[in-house]
This record gives C-alpha cells, sequence and structure tokens, in this order.
C-alpha cells in the first residue's frame, strides 16, 4: 500500500515494538500518524525526519474494556473515518501454568490483545470500506502459530488474532482494504523480559533469539508498502511457524525438550 498522504494509527505507540513502528512510519510521507497510548502524558516527543510526516499527534487510545474503547473512538470524532491505516500492535503478556495464572491477568489480556482488536477494527473499517482502500495491521505474534505450554492463554489470544486476520482479509477482499498480520519473533523490549521471566520457570529460554525493535519495525513498514499480507520472523523461529502447520508429534518433541512443570532449583 502507499503510505504517501495517509492517515496511521498505531496502539501501543509510547514504547517497545510499538514506539519502533511509529518511529518508522514517523520517516514515511504519512499526512498524520497517530500515536496511540493509554497514558498520553508519558510519551515521548516523536519529531518526523524532512521528508517524513506532516504531521504526529499523541492520541489516548485505551482498550482496557468496551466502555474504554468506545471512548477514545469518541474522542477521535470525525477523524476515526478518515484513518487509512490501523496498526492493532497494543498488547499484555501471560504465561506459567494455566492454573497459577492470575486470572484478572488473564481476562485483561484476552481483552487488549484480541478483543480490543476486533472492536477497534469495526470501529474503523466503514471509513475505509467507503473510500475502496484500507490496511488493517494485527500483531499475532510466534505465539499465534506455536502452541507452546507456559504459554497456553496467550497463544490462544494471538490464534485468535491469526484467525481474525485470515478471515477478515478474505472477507474484505471485495472491498478494496487489505489486512496482513504479523508473526512477531523476539525483540527486545521490556515485554520480552517479562516474557523469558514468565516462560523461564518451565522452559529452556536460553536459545531463543531476538532482534532489535527497529529492525523489526523496518521489516514491518517495507512489508506494507509491498503489500504482504503476512510477515514471519524468518531464523530460526520459521521452523516452529511450520511446525505449527505439520504434525503435532514435531512441536510435542520440540516443547519436550524445552518444558518442565518443575522449576529447575
Amino acid at each position: 500500500m502507499q503510505l504517501d498522504g495517509c492517515t496511521v494509527l498505531v496502539t501501543g505507540a509510547n514504547r517497545g515494538i510499538g514506539r519502533a513502528l511509529a518511529e518508522a512510519l514517523a520517516a514515511e510521507p504519512l499526512a498524520m500518524l497517530l500515536a496511540g497510548a493509554r497514558d498520553t502524558e508519558r510519551f515521548g516527543a516523536l519529531a518526523p525526519p524532512p521528508g517524513g510526516a506532516r504531521a504526529v499527534r499523541v492520541v489516548r487510545m485505551d482498550l482496557g474494556s468496551r466502555e474504554r474503547i468506545e471512548a477514545s473512538c469518541d474522542e477521535l470524532g470525525d477523524e476515526l473515518t478518515t484513518i487509512d491505516v490501523l496498526v492493532n500492535n497494543a498488547g499484555l503478556m501471560t504465561g506459567g501454568l494455566l492454573e497459577t495464572q492470575d486470572l484478572d491477568e488473564v481476562y485483561a489480556m484476552f481483552q487488549v490483545n484480541l478483543v480490543a482488536v476486533a472492536h477497534l477494527t469495526a470501529r474503523i473499517l466503514p471509513g475505509m470500506i467507503a473510500r475502496g482502500r484500507g490496511l488493517i495491521v494485527n500483531n499475532a505474534s510466534i505465539s499465534g502459530y506455536a502452541a507452546l505450554p507456559a504459554a497456553s492463554t496467550y497463544a490462544a489470544a494471538k490464534s485468535g488474532v491469526v484467525a481474525l486476520s485470515e478471515a477478515l482479509r478474505r472477507e474484505l477482499r471485495p472491498s478494496g482494504v487489505e489486512v496482513m498480520h504479523l508473526v512477531t519473533p523476539g525483540v527486545r523490549t521490556e515485554m520480552l523480559d517479562a516474557t523469558e521471566a514468565a516462560y523461564g520457570r518451565h522452559m529452556d529460554t536460553s536459545g531463543w533469539t531476538s532482534v532489535e525493535p527497529e529492525e523489526w519495525a523496518a521489516k514491518v513498514v517495507q512489508a506494507m508498502k509491498d503489500g504482504d499480507h503476512v510477515v514471519g520472523p524468518g531464523g530460526r523461529l520459521s521452523v516452529l511457524k511450520l511446525a505449527s502447520r505439520g504434525p503435532a508429534a514435531l512441536l510435542d518433541a520440540l516443547s519436550a525438550r524445552m518444558f518442565s512443570r518443575e522449576p529447575p532449583s
């Protein structure tokens, strides 16, 4: 998709992958970059380089409940209908043995990682459909394909994002609106640190690979311009993605090598 003159909304743009995506998109000749953040006061200034976005504006985007999403959309007013590209990036992480996970955290994670993706997309789609063009980008994660132990709830939510993205892509094909999902690898952020801490009690994470946020963001933005509908992780993580669509025994064997119900002493 040509990004020239577009209005783009990125959720969770205050840190990590979202911040890197906002910075990468700010370097494109957009008409407007809307940087969505739950706490707008904590968003660091973002100045587009020469030839980049004509304007950057921080907007409140709280995805924690149905009511908060509606309030955030209402604050955007008519601008909601002008969004050409929506990047559903905001997310929460849960992990560990299912019976030990905090259920309040599990409910919050499903709300932000899956329900909010469907809700916000549904609110923004009418404007895209009316113009006959647009792009929805959903952060699905490698966990959307590789359903590993100690990641049961998180993998369930991200698998839902994959299913939502693929069904919606086919649903919207006649409208001119495109859908892309990201099979995001380990990216060196605070969330990756939290993920390794949660999973590391039961899994060997020593062989995990990771990339810098800026590297991943550049790959995503290029894929947006190229019209890709899936952005894969590359490297060794591609094996996990392929294994998830092959015989279950292969992923079972990989899991058995990494996972233990008893934390190391």
